[in-house]
């Protein structure tokens, strides 16, 4: 199934139940008074955040959600029972809307946080609520109000540390999967990747990260061309981005410029993050070349490494430079 990451969905939250009429019947007393319960409350609409949860895959297949209906009143003073809350389990990194006024709602970021986005209604009052001294008998109960209802809008940004970039069939997915627990498919054309994909990836002495590879991106990403507007979002919460470069294609510095261009007319901000430039493919250049673009990258950026996906070559050095930057990155969030 293909990844999900925006939906808009309905959501309705319970009605009140209603009021209940209802008087004593007792032996030997022909008037008893009112007795009628309360309506039970409606039951809430919650949207939960789950980080075990990667997609919303679920809203495919289903686009209403309501919340059960508050019971109504009963005799004998028994008020109705408060109607079931509807969860909606969504990924962190969920990004919340109303979906007709565009209006931002909440970023749930964290796992186990709740929004509520739909309030049941009040329940009805039973007659009792109406008796007065001059009406000791009221006849008289109100209806359940209703529960909230309005169409949201759910977008996804994946929460992970790294991000992979890089212009088509640079050689992310095969880097992805050597550094990290997933499979992706690989193959050697263009736009393979038609969905981000999330790895673990685990170190010697540093806790494991989340690295995600972002689909491929072309010119003009940043306006909806290509692939890469729908899934630019997912860059934006990681910390380090790792920048794939074919070292392999004499385009190579043209198509970093592109990428970088891209990156930065999406979110300036993207241009303060710590970069990796992963030069891939060097066993398909020689050793000349391979010099030369190493100097010229290195004058962009200093963390700059050389290997080749593919045979594996220069994958333990790209794995320490990532160490590294973690470490430091922890000790100065914590200083």
């Amino acid at each position: 199934m293909g990844f999900i990451d925006e939906a808009k969905f309905f959501v309705k939250a319970g009605d009140g139940g209603n009021g209940c009429v209802s008087f004593r019947r007792e032996k030997f007393v022909p008037k008893g008074g009112p007795n009628g319960g309360d309506g039970g409350r409606g039951g809430n609409v919650i949207i939960r955040a789950d980080k075990s949860v990667n997609s919303l895959i679920d809203f495919r297949y289903r686009s209403h959600f309501k919340a059960e209906r508050g019971s109504n009143g009963q005799g004998k003073d028994m008020h109705g029972r408060k109607g079931k809350d509807c969860i909606i389990v969504v990924p962190a990194g969920s990004i919340i809307k109303d979906s007709e006024t565009g209006e931002f709602i909440k970023d749930l970021t964290e796992d186990g946080e709740e929004l509520l986005v739909a309030a049941g209604g009040k329940g009805g009052f039973g007659n009792p609520r109406f008796a007065s001294g001059s009406n000791r008998t009221p006849r008289i109960a109100t209806k359940g109000k209703p529960g909230e209802e309005k169409w949201l809008k759910i977008e996804l940004k994946l929460i992970a540390d790294i991000g992979l970039v890089g212009l088509p069939n640079a050689g992310k997915s095969t880097l992805l999967s050597r550094l990290s627990a997933a499979n992706p498919k690989i193959a050697s054309y263009p736009f393979t990747t038609l969905e981000p994909q999330l790895g673990v990836m685990h170190f010697k002495y540093h806790e494991s990260c989340i690295i995600a590879d972002i689909p491929g991106l072309v010119e003009g990403a940043h306006q909806g061309v290509g692939l890469g507007h729908k899934f630019l979002r997912h860059i934006e919460r990681t910390s380090i981005i790792l920048h794939i470069v074919d070292m392999a294609d004499e385009l190579c510095r043209e198509n970093f410029v592109t990428i970088e261009k891209e990156l930065n007319y999406f979110k300036e901000e993207l241009a303060d993050r710590t970069r990796i430039i992963v030069l891939n493919k060097c066993d398909l250049v020689d050793e000349e070349r391979q010099k030369e673009l190493r100097e010229h990258f290195t004058d962009k950026n200093q963390n700059v490494i050389v290997l080749s996906c593919e045979s594996g070559r220069g994958i333990d050095n790209l794995v320490e430079k990532l160490e590294e930057i973690l470490e430091f990155q922890d000790s100065d969030f914590s200083g």
